[in-house]
């Protein structure tokens, strides 16, 4: 079938696809696999549509979805029909799970596409990084050799291993988890009074605990750190002992499918009373899933893995807790806990030995959560001479600056413009993204590089591959560089509009009624960069610098000396074009990196040495927290912000690297000259 997009009959069905975000309008009866192909989502079917493979699988979510103003029900979809029914009788068919290719659009519908069956599935790129980390564990392995049972000496077995494990080891005081104790005895003689007990001690001030025991000598143990991002989980096995990371694996966030952003997810909790159970089911599903893959990838029981540090935003940070995240929904942002929280395993539902304990992360406020901690105790501005900003880009933008003097923190609500989300051709970064661009500022034609095909679109090669893999769309990287190129190039004025008066010079200037839009490639599907884009990224870089303007002036400072670009997204745009966008402030460029999944890293740290528990701990007490909503002068950063760089700010440091345009006013309907556009927030 061709890859046509759907007519937007405001009549007819909406129907939108998770993770992927893409919606368009179809008529009753079309079938939910040709919805989805012709908005280029990629659901597999193997057997043409027969019903026999089974490859196309669908799931539809239920509830109130506020921001897309969609009520979606399993009633809005067609019932069973025969080629289902005989898939179910002879296969497999999951509760809950539909054939895409039988089932046909009756209402509004929120498909999502499981992680399971999706053919390109998010390419999640969080990997560990190979930071030597001081090993301090808070679980320590200790082996011992206890006397047999003896009738002059009326000692329980537990008791003397409890007395072993004092003189052996100095635990005088030692608790033991519950669990232990139907086991001890056949632990014990299967060991042949030979045993190795997992004691945990988080901090010197508490008292030791037994966790687990296992017979004979156990020369090993494992802990997990996982980041929980609104969009992916990362997660990492590491060795207790060793240090060294022995398996990595990330996936999609599941409650992408209750809403894209932070907010979306808080308003269908409120909206729909299992909401906050639905989400943290998910969530902790979802989790679990990572774990039997790291365990599997690493060779290693999930009855080694004794200990689990998690970092997340704090709606994330809320949800995976079981706590409703209502309150964070408006002022004045309050979390039901801000201090670590420590837990086991086994009350948050996650399937390791029963012993394993969990400890995460403080958060620093409302919005900057476990997450940003993690973050900074990685990138260290707390430790620094130097003013650092540390900035994690994503759907609520969490913003450190400091140095070992003061440290100040914010967050900004960039919404999911940077992930291909608002964005019309935009998608997550999965294979036929486009994720680098450049355009040639004489004849403004584009060459640009996709996720999965190797050569640039002008090169040999190119054509052959992305008749395989396909180009379907834009992600977050390849946003900020068109933008920042058509920019450069003279496309879009610094107030961002599109010069429409280029369309007698290039055929890529596209006219849209009174606004004008950039052809990036001409192919099925068109991949298109309209003015509502532009302007899209121009109120999320614009919250954005914004909030990092407001923390310079807390800090007094016009410039800050380094940056560091954390999370997925940051990992993968190019610090240049951020500046010249204007998403971060004039910097040397030397000085700006990307510092990788400095969230997950931090959670490694403080699995591997509970030392660093304690100096995040500190370190959060004593950052300042600036609420942007409060401050008077967040409204005048942000217009001047929405500005290519800014329109106040120098970028002296960036000017000796690009050679920016010079400025260019636009009217109205993006032709030289006449009334200046008045900016609003749209």
């Amino acid at each position: 079938m061709l890859n046509v997009p759907p007519k937007d009959n405001k009549t007819d069905p909406l129907v939108l696809f998770m993770p992927s975000g893409k919606r368009g309008r179809f008529p009753v009866g079309t079938p939910i696999l040709d919805a989805a192909r012709s908005l280029g989502v990629y659901v597999e079917s193997v057997c043409g549509g027969r019903g026999i493979c089974g490859r196309c699988q669908v799931e539809v979510q239920e509830g109130q979805f506020a921001k897309h103003g969609i009520t979606s029900s399993n009633g809005h979809i067609s019932e069973f029909g025969p080629k289902e029914m005989r898939y179910a009788d002879k296969r497999d068919l999951k509760e809950g799970r539909r054939l895409s290719c039988s089932a046909t659009v009756q209402g509004d519908l929120v498909i999502d596409v499981p992680q399971d069956v999706a053919v390109n599935a998010q390419v999640v790129r969080k990997d560990s990084d190979e930071r030597v980390i001081e090993r301090n564990a808070s679980i320590h392995m200790c082996y011992v050799e206890i006397e047999e049972p003896d009738m002059h000496k009326p000692l329980g077995d537990l008791d003397r291993l409890k007395a072993a494990l004092a003189t052996d080891w100095g635990f005088t005081e030692l608790d033991v988890d519950f669990h232990i104790l139907p086991q001890v005895q056949a632990i014990l003689r299967k060991g042949e009074w030979k045993v190795t007990a997992a004691i945990h001690r988080d901090d010197e001030h508490e008292r030791p605990r037994m966790i687990a025991l296992y017979p004979g000598l156990k020369n090993e143990a494992y802990g997990i750190a996982c980041d929980i991002g609104s969009t992916t989980i990362a997660m990492h096995l590491s060795s207790l002992l060793s240090g060294r990371t022995v398996a990595s694996a990330g996936t999609s966030n599941p409650q992408i499918r209750f809403g894209e952003d932070l907010m979306s997810r808080v308003s269908y909790v409120m909206m729909n009373p299992d909401g906050r159970a639905a989400m943290t089911k998910a969530v902790r599903e979802a989790l679990n899933g990572l774990i039997e893959r790291v365990c599997s990838q690493g060779g290693v029981s999930r009855e080694d893995v004794l200990e689990a540090v998690f970092v997340g935003n704090p709606i994330m940070h809320h949800l995976f807790l079981g706590i409703d995240p209502t309150e964070l929904g408006g002022a004045p942002f309050a979390l039901a806990v801000s201090g670590a929280v420590r837990a086991a395993a086994h009350e948050l539902d996650l399937s390791m030995n029963r012993g394993t304990r969990v400890y995460v992360l403080p958060c620093i406020a409302g919005h900057v959560g476990a997450d940003a901690a993690g973050a900074t105790l990685t990138e260290g501005p707390h430790r620094q001479d130097e003013m650092m900003l540390l900035v994690d880009i994503g759907t609520n933008a969490e913003i450190v600056l400091g140095n070992w003097i003061r440290t100040v923190a914010a967050s900004s609500p960039t919404g999911p413009a940077f992930e291909g989300a608002e964005i019309s051709c935009g998608q997550r970064a999965a294979a036929g993204a486009i994720e680098r661009v450049r355009i040639d500022p004489v004849t403004l034609e584009p060459r640009f590089r996709v996720i999965g095909i190797e050569p640039w679109s002008d090169e040999p090669g190119f054509a052959e591959a992305a008749a395989a893999v396909g180009v379907t769309g834009i992600c977050g990287s390849g946003i900020i560089e068109v933008i920042a190129e058509m920019f450069l190039a003279g496309i879009i004025s610094e107030d961002g509009v599109v010069d429409g008066s280029l369309t007698a010079r290039s055929p890529r200037i596209l006219q849209n009624g009174r606004t004008f839009s950039y052809l990036l490639h001409e192919g099925q599907p068109k991949i298109v960069v309209t003015q509502g884009d532009v302007r899209a990224i121009q109120l999320a870089k614009a919250a954005l610098y914004a909030g990092v303007k407001l923390l310079m002036d807390k800090q007094g400072i016009d410039h800050v000396d380094r940056i560091g670009l954390a999370g997925a997204f940051g990992t993968f745009i190019d610090p240049k074009y951020a500046m010249v966008l204007g998403l971060i402030p004039d910097c040397d460029l030397a000085k700006v990196k990307a510092v990788g999944n400095a969230a997950g890293t931090g959670a490694r740290m403080c699995l591997l040495n509970r030392g660093h528990r304690r100096e995040i701990e500190e370190t959060v007490s004593k950052i300042e927290k600036i609420e942007t909503a409060l401050e008077s002068k967040f409204q005048e950063h942000f217009v001047n912000a929405m500005a290519m760089p800014n329109k106040v700010d120098a970028f002296p440091k960036l000017a000796e690297a690009v050679t920016l345009p010079a400025r260019k006013v636009l009217a109205e309907e993006g032709e030289a000259g006449g009334r200046r556009r008045r900016r609003s927030r749209e």
